[in-house]
């Protein structure tokens, strides 16, 4: 019996597999940049239940089509993994939307212009808030208390610097603040002083900005709530799937947590968004310990936490970076003193790095640098191998002996193209302040790669703006929007436009710990793509800047599309 039925299962036609569902979302001849090095380019992608099922050719996709699938004929068109801003501030651009925005006027006489016109718009507001302005713009690169009360004389106003580490703040401000020639200035702040009066300018360099910042109103829950899902919405026409806040402190999460989570439950949070806790070098403690315990509560792809971050120095344009050597417009400065004492700073990474934690470190000078990247290889030799990718954040200027150790630590350079865009600011201030020897490895990108460094792009929002093509074009010209210089400056530090693509996607995600969800089109990843009007990897610099997002799809659904996108 046996035997018969032996011979009957071998006789019997082999069962037909199962055939493949239909997908729900079929992208076909397109011009699909997939960001996998064994196979960059496909005609098409097939998405089911918000996961790429199917990358290839055309011709291999008839299977995938069913009677509900919706189908996009791309007609060319570039498509790409969507895009990830590595290092910005959400509810800090959220709430800035309400603000008068100073980010493209380059003149006092424009900045004046702009804070009248909002002044005038909004009467009843108690107090005239914006940011955005570069230092490039005022006579001697700082502005004063004068300029500010000649167009808002009846109420406080402050503007925060394009950067965050300097305010403006005109008479009333200060006055509210108690700030007098008496008062001194805070630990890591400094209350720019008249040298002969003694008495305050209205420049507030770093810390001490928080002495008139702090007596600003915040918006109420709903309003931050609506600043919010108009934010999201703004990062969606530019690409922008998914971010990487850079620090909240503890006050910050108990605020603007149930935001988020109240978008993610209403459907409305249409960013993937990865967050970090602050520590600072007073206690580091508290925020150490309010990072570990966020970790593991939000982790369902939408919001995720697993960071802390901590501020080495402050900016070059103020002198409040740390440099190896003096400033060279004005030795007299020295060098400036760190936030961190590094024994200190290096307990503080090691205990983060013990609990399981990427550690990302503002450190802008070449000292901040060094001490950001020692405190990493302290960490790594007291605590064992492990996967870490600690990040340095922003690394504007680089000593080469610490080009190579960003491979060497399997550490994060986290920077932000536009940064390096070489308008007035960063010819006139950045640039002298450093000197000419210190500005030929400025925002070096090519290095860092050369070396086997991995890079990961942002914006750092809202310093300057999201769009990420005026991020792309950045990277790879180094020159202005308007063209200047002609050759770009230090060119030979800028990037191809694929490699910068990748910053924005791949290795902005690996440097959040999201490379096997997101960054490349890959079958099982989620489908977070963008169609975009032009192709940014065969055209000429200056196409990058005319080319448009005309789709945003997060988990295969739009979350932007152009009016003009059929």
């Amino acid at each position: 019996m046996r035997s018969v039925l032996l011979a009957i299962l071998l006789l019997a036609p082999l069962a037909a597999p199962e055939p493949e569902p239909p997908a729900d979302l079929l992208l076909t001849g397109g011009r699909v940049w997939t960001a996998d090095p064994s196979r960059p380019f496909v005609q098409a992608v097939a998405v089911r239940n918000g996961r790429v099922v199917f990358v290839g050719d055309d011709a291999d996709t008839a299977g995938l089509k069913g009677p509900k699938t919706q189908s996009i004929a791309l007609r060319g068109r570039l498509v790409t993994p969507g895009f990830e801003d590595a290092h910005l501030h959400l509810m800090s651009g959220a709430r800035n939307l309400e603000r008068v925005d100073l980010s493209e006027e380059t003149t006092l006489a424009g900045l004046q212009e702009r804070i009248r016109r909002f002044a005038r718009a909004n009467p009843d507001s108690p107090w005239v808030v914006g940011r955005g302005w570069v230092y490039g713009s005022f006579p001697g690169g700082l502005p004063t208390r004068e300029q500010l009360d000649a167009i808002v004389p009846d109420r406080p106003a402050y503007m925060d610097c394009y950067d965050g580490h300097t305010g403006w703040a005109n008479s009333r401000a200060l006055a509210l603040a108690g700030i007098t020639k008496e008062t001194k200035d805070p630990r890591n702040g400094t209350i720019v002083r008249d040298p002969e009066t003694g008495e305050a300018t209205g420049a507030l360099k770093e810390a001490a900005g928080s002495l008139v910042e702090d007596l600003i109103p915040e918006p109420t829950a709903e309003r931050h709530y609506s600043l919010l899902l108009q934010a999201l919405a703004l990062l969606n026409r530019t690409g922008i799937t998914a971010v990487q806040d850079a620090g909240w402190t503890p006050d910050e999460v108990a605020r603007f947590l149930p935001l988020l989570e109240r978008a993610r439950s209403e459907g409305k949070l249409t960013v993937r968004t990865r967050l970090t806790v602050n520590f600072s070098p007073d206690d580091p403690a508290p925020g150490l310990a309010e990072a570990v315990r966020l970790r593991d509560r939000a982790r369902d792809g939408l919001i995720a936490f697993g960071g802390a971050k901590g501020y080495v120095d402050g900016v070059i344009e103020s002198h409040t970076a740390a440099m190896l050597a003096p400033w060279s417009d004005d030795p007299a400065l020295g060098k400036r003193t760190p936030r961190w004492d590094q024994a200190a700073l290096e307990r503080a990474v090691a205990t983060a790095d013990e609990a399981g934690l990427q550690v990302w470190l503002h450190a802008i000078g070449d000292r901040g640098i060094r001490m950001a990247l020692d405190a990493f290889a302290a960490a790594a030799k007291r605590n064992g191998p492990r996967d870490r990718r600690h990040r340095v954040e922003h690394v504007e200027s680089i000593d080469s002996a610490d080009v190579p150790r960003f491979a060497a630590l399997g550490a994060v350079a986290s920077m932000q193209p536009l940064h390096a865009s070489p308008d007035e600011n960063l010819e006139s201030i950045w640039a002298r302040n450093v000197g000419p020897e210190r500005a030929g490895r400025g925002f070096a990108w090519r290095l860092i790669e050369k070396a086997g460094g991995r890079l990961a792009f942002g914006s750092d929002w809202p310093v300057v703006t999201p769009d990420v093509f005026r991020g792309l074009y950045c990277a790879v010209a180094r020159r202005t929007r308007d063209g200047k210089p002609a050759g770009g400056w230090q060119p030979r530090l800028a990037v191809t436009a694929e490699n910068a693509l990748r910053h924005y996607t791949i290795d902005a995600a690996w440097a959040g710990f999201g490379e096997r969800e997101r960054g490349s089109i890959t079958v099982g990843k989620r489908a977070d793509l963008v169609v975009l009007s032009r192709d940014i990897l065969a055209a000429p610099p200056e196409e990058i800047l005319k080319t448009r997002v005309l789709l945003t799809l997060l988990e295969g659904k739009p979350v932007w599309r152009d009016p003009s996108f059929e």
